[in-house]
């Protein structure tokens, strides 16, 4: 029977998919690069406006240095996306920093890895969506007490995306993602413009004038430096994702991956690179919104808008490629966290395989995507954006830390992985130095990255990470005792006998169904246990007991002195298993199908604990006898009809060749 709730389901997400279509779901480059790179991508909008923000803690003085910290910036991600392609090559099965660890470093490193990355995909999800709202209030000020709630229809919008597919996903992200790459070039076309002939664009903020928080000299001014170099840094993110979901291009699936991180470094590369010239060029001034009141000049009312919000509005004015160009940014912004929509869900898979989480994260859902995976993260990104109140600054304090961990530890694997192919294989060397060369650089980012931002809010993933590293141990551990507990080593022996009990609470159809329902079962034994709760119940029952009852099944009647069920009918199960030493016993219990949402809560609830007790005892197997009320009885009347809907629409070709109908779910 098809409910309400699978009826809004496939209005939201669409009709299953056949397994078969699995292949027909792979990405070519077109749709890869907006799925996987849109992160990377999106963070050309905030990485220049991180690094002005940091410098400005000590005045106007070290502005200068932007253009120096930019291009450590772009050596970093050059170096990182080649050490990158190597992995899409050495490692087609995908999983990124943790397979490549788990294979070279070992179990504890390859966890660490996952942990990093795992919460680094939150991480990406919430600042993601949380910069993408504020270009949004950048443009509409008056919706800036709406950031939050703005922020969680996002993440709905998102999850109800992905959880359609692949595909259908990729294509509905490509159009704003090609869309914000058009209007940064057209931007800077439009700067060019300008510039050659002879305007100098000035940034809304150009002539405020900066109270330094701090005075940069001496080792403060290098602590400054350093810190808007790790702030900076937040352009490298979302590079890994590639390399994690090389199963999800089209073949050859290893050449298109590292094409496609080429693609986006490119692309990452020209448009960073360009936003920080026009910021320099534009005099772009920005504040940390934790140090309010150091940008003097303000006039009242003034809302800060974002670094690209005022390079645009300086270039293009107020029409309409300005209006496009926020309209892009915020739409991509938001579409970034799509990266971690399909990173998170595909690690999760891999831990799961290997037992590290839940089974459930292993699945692929209706539509041939990791659903369980997606829901956790949008759970939890929701979540973070509510507690940090969907504030971008604070949240980027946290980022990018989980990724310089896998960064370093990928890095560092595949210099162990090119050591074991052997100094014979053409390239290996170079290939080795040019991982080492990553796994050092990375190192020493991620050191200045914890130094600068763990008093402002890092020591949260500090602790985040090995929690979640203790987690998947336990979990994994959990799952290898189960598999020690139920691997077979010696053969079944059968039990000597199988004796049925039906516990009957007063005489009735549901009683004595049960009883048919167990003879039918041809037992060793069968008796009918009564727990003696109510004097006038109990007589009752014992005086129809012979007349409706068959003749063999005698009724055990057990007293009760204190008014309680489940603890007699207990002692009575455990003390035949005690006088009869290596049989069974099969409870039967009642259990009543309702029809309507609130008749559960009136029935049943007895049975329930019954039967959680009686599956805590050894030898004891547990059956409940179903037995429909007047409204189970409806909803089990239109249950044909749904079944030979189903089973029609199963014999009619598809309308995508994907599947054949709609089948009946588990």
């Amino acid at each position: 029977m098809t409910t309400p709730w699978e009826r809004v389901k496939r209005t939201l997400v669409g009709r299953p998919l056949r397994t078969k279509s699995l292949e027909r779901q792979l990405l070519p480059k077109r749709l890869a690069l907006p799925v996987f790179c849109s992160d990377p991508i999106s963070s050309v909008a905030y990485a220049t406006e991180q690094i002005i923000m940091a410098l400005t803690l000590g005045g106007l003085a070290l502005l200068h240095v932007t253009g120096w910290i930019a291009l450590a910036i772009v050596a970093m991600l050059v170096i990182i996306i080649v050490s990158y392609r190597q992995t899409c090559y050495a490692y087609p099965g995908g999983g990124g920093a943790y397979v490549v660890s788990r294979e070279n470093l070992g179990v504890n490193a390859s966890l660490v890895a996952a942990s990093a990355l795992l919460v680094d995909y939150v991480l990406t999800v919430a600042v993601s969506v949380a910069a993408g709202v504020d270009a949004i209030t950048s443009y509409a000020p008056g919706l800036e007490r709406w950031s939050v709630a703005l922020s969680v229809l996002c993440i709905v919008l998102l999850t109800l995306a992905n959880l359609r597919g692949s595909r259908e996903s990729g294509r509905g992200f490509a159009v704003p993602t090609y869309a914000f790459i058009g209007s940064v070039y057209v931007l800077f076309l439009a700067a060019a413009w300008r510039l050659l002939s002879g305007e100098r664009p000035r940034a809304v903020s150009a002539d405020f004038t900066i109270e330094p928080l701090y005075q940069p000299v001496g080792v403060v001014a290098v602590f400054l430096v350093l810190r808007a170099f790790a702030s900076g840094c937040t352009a490298l993110t979302g590079v890994e994702a590639v390399s994690n979901g090389v199963p999800a291009f089209r073949r050859p699936k290893s050449r298109n991956a590292a094409d496609t991180l080429a693609i986006m470094g490119v692309l990452s590369i020209t448009m960073f690179s360009g936003i920080t010239v026009l910021a320099l060029l534009t005099h772009v001034r920005m504040t940390d919104p934790d140090h309010p009141g150091r940008l003097a000049g303000m006039p009242a009312g003034y809302v800060e808008p974002t670094a690209l919000a005022q390079i645009g509005e300086a270039v293009l004015g107020h029409g309409f490629l300005y209006a496009l160009l926020q309209a892009s940014t915020a739409a991509i912004l938001i579409m970034a966290a799509n990266t971690a929509y399909n990173g998170f869900p595909m690690l999760a898979s891999i831990l799961s395989a290997d037992s590290y989480l839940s089974n459930q994260l292993h699945k692929r859902g209706d539509r041939l995507v990791f659903s369980n995976g997606i829901l956790l993260l949008a759970t939890a990104a929701a979540v973070l954006l509510v507690v940090f109140e969907a504030n971008s600054s604070r949240l980027i304090q946290l980022y990018i830390i989980g990724v310089f961990i896998s960064f370093t530890l990928s890095q560092a694997g595949m210099v162990r992985h090119w050591q074991r192919t052997g100094p014979r294989t053409p390239g290996v060397r170079r290939r080795q130095a040019v991982n080492a060369l990553g796994a050092t650089v990375t190192a020493a980012v991620l050191v200045i990255v914890l130094i600068t931002k763990f008093a402002n809010g890092a020591w949260l993933v500090c602790l985040a990470i090995p929690g979640l590293f203790a987690l998947m141990k336990g979990i994994r551990r959990h799952y290898d005792q189960v598999r020690a507990a139920t691997t077979p080593d010696t053969p079944v022996e059968l039990p000597g006998g199988a004796h049925a009990m039906v516990l009957v609470s007063r005489l009735g159809s549901p009683a004595l169904q049960a009883v048919a329902y167990a003879a039918a079962t041809r037992p060793a034994g069968l008796e009918a246990v009564h727990v003696c709760t109510d004097e006038n119940v109990s007589r009752e029952l014992r005086e129809g007991w012979e007349r409706y009852a068959p003749s063999s099944v005698p009724l055990t009647m057990i007293d009760s002195p204190y008014r309680t069920s489940v603890g007699p009918a207990l002692r009575h199960v455990r003390d035949w298993l005690a006088l009869h030493p290596g049989q069974i016993v099969t409870v039967y219990i009642v259990d009543y199908v309702t029809g309507r949402w609130w008749e559960p809560a009136l029935h049943n609830r007895l049975t329930a604990r019954l039967r959680d007790r009686l599956l805590l005892v050894p030898g004891v197997l547990v059956t409940l006898v179903p037995y429909r009320l007047a409204s189970g009885e409806l909803r089990a009347e239109r249950q044909p009809r749904d079944a030979t809907r189903l089973a029609v629409l199963a014999r009619q070709p598809a309308d995508d060749g994907d599947q054949a109908g709609t089948p009946v779910e588990d």
